[in-house]
């Protein structure tokens, strides 16, 4: 269930609407059988626009939606009447999602704001009726201009999930047992890899009512910027975070080549996250005594700020929170 409602990637078809022609048409009155042109312009042909909405968090809602056509404009009349502008059509996505060609892939849109409103597809501008060409010389045009013709094509809608703090690790790191802990999400928690398939976000509540967004992210596999398994579509999610937080369990065999193998996935995706804040939060530490725990602080970067955790007993999550807040807002 959590893996078909989870769609963060889909592909549409879009056309928007053909602007409407303009008219030729003649004025003829009681008196006056040759009064002029007064042929009226096309309408607009309708716009396919992308709106942001904080009313969904998955592309699910597109999945049987696949053809997007928006309406032709209505050809113009006589008495200079303007024709109607075709029906513009809006599709709402959540926030984080960027829209792609997929013939170029170059971004066309990305959605951040809620009630945030981009023009994907355009539609044709309407023609000018011939009232618009009379002039001294020429009082009779017997032409008007036809509508520019709508545009169409495959757009790729590609959701990155909006969050301050990314939960980085290994399958069966622990994330969503954190979660559950520090915010009031309910992830699903099972004792064996690749529990969780999606990302799931959580509200941490912080001090004086403050609060900052966290997600757990699916579990990073060495080879997943090559895009071993789903690879690609879970570092996409890691674009948008400020701070990552990487998760290692206190049991495992090496931190930190553990560490060097997540911020390596990540190097080889996108060099650009390397600029993001790390911290390092070293999980399941109840199991530890002081001994381990110095031998595990000298494996750890000594330029990213670490921090011994137990989501069991609820042990240096107070400093975690303290940590995670200073970096979100340091320069401030």
């Amino acid at each position: 269930m959590e893996k078909s409602n989870f769609i963060d990637y889909i592909r549409v078809f879009c056309k928007s609407g053909h602007g409407g022609a303009g008219s030729r048409h003649f004025m003829r009155t009681k008196y006056n059988a040759k009064a002029g042109p007064d042929g009226g312009d096309g309408g607009r042909g309708g716009h396919i626009i992308l709106k942001g909405s904080t009313q969904k968090w998955t592309l699910l809602h597109l999945r049987y939606y696949k053809n997007v056509i928006a309406e032709n404009g209505e050809g113009g009349s006589k008495n200079n009447s303007s024709g109607k502008n075709g029906k513009d059509i809006y599709i709402e996505v959540p926030l984080g999602t960027i829209a792609r060609d997929e013939e170029t892939g170059e971004m066309v849109a990305e959605i951040l704001e809620d009630g945030q409103e981009v023009v994907l597809m355009a539609g044709g501008r309407g023609g000018l009726g011939n009232g618009n060409f009379a002039t001294p010389t020429n009082q009779v045009p017997e032409y008007a201009q036809p509508g520019e013709p709508g545009v169409e094509g495959w757009k790729l809608l590609e959701l990155k999930v909006l969050a301050d703090v990314g939960l980085v690790g290994f399958p069966n790191a622990g994330k969503s047992t954190l979660l559950s802990v520090i915010t009031a999400a309910k992830p699903k928690i099972a004792d064996y890899a690749f529990t969780t398939l999606t990302p799931q976000l959580g509200m941490v509540e912080y001090r004086d009512g403050k609060s900052f967004c966290i997600a757990d992210l699916p579990g990073i596999i060495e080879g997943a910027a090559e895009g071993k398994g789903l690879g690609h579509r879970f570092l996409r999610h890691i674009e948008r975070n400020a701070v990552l937080l990487f998760l290692i369990p206190a049991d495992s065999v090496d931190h930190k080549k553990e560490f060097d193998i997540l911020y390596n996935e990540l190097k080889e995706y996108n060099p650009d996250m390397l600029q993001k804040d790390f911290i390092i939060a070293i999980s399941k530490s109840d199991l530890l005594d002081d001994e381990l725990k110095t031998a595990i602080t000298k494996e750890l970067p000594k330029d990213i700020p670490h921090v011994f955790i137990s989501s069991v007993t609820q042990k240096g999550l107070n400093t975690l929170k303290d940590l995670l807040w200073q970096t979100l807002n340091k320069g401030q």
